[in-house]
């Protein structure tokens, strides 16, 4: 699924089935956040365990709609028992902390990466190899 040019968050091409990757370049609408819950959940049903990488290069915030959307609550709700590894590259600094934070006591390996270190975040992925159901 391809979106429209004026999304603020476009689907990146990974080397293998069971890795998501999106690229977050502006202010996060609802419809954005339907859109990839759409394909996470997807990703997850066909492949039981997969690897999510957030690559946020211009991310400017989301819409109070987005945040508070049904559909992809749930979606990051079931998210917790498919995903293996949560990597974001360009998260700001709370951001980091929250994601470091639940690492620490959901059962998802996380990791975060400068911007500048998009390339270290794809090779640790792929030395992670494809996730095990």
């Amino acid at each position: 699924m391809t979106p429209s040019p004026d999304r603020s968050i476009v689907q990146r091409e990974t080397p293998r089935a069971d890795l998501v990757a999106f690229e977050i370049k502006d202010k996060i609408t609802r419809a954005d956040i339907e859109w990839m819950s759409s394909i996470a959940d997807a990703a997850m049903k066909a492949h039981d365990k997969i690897d999510m990488l957030l690559i946020m290069s211009h991310y400017e915030g989301s819409e109070l709609g987005a945040r508070f959307d049904g559909y992809a609550n749930g979606v990051m709700a079931r998210s917790v028992a498919h995903i293996r590894h949560y990597v974001v590259v360009g998260a700001p600094l709370l951001a980091r902390a929250m994601i470091t934070l639940s690492g620490a006591i959901l059962p998802v390996e996380t990791k975060t990466f400068d911007l500048a270190d998009e390339p270290a975040a794809w090779a640790y992925l792929a030395e992670a190899g494809p996730a095990k159901g």
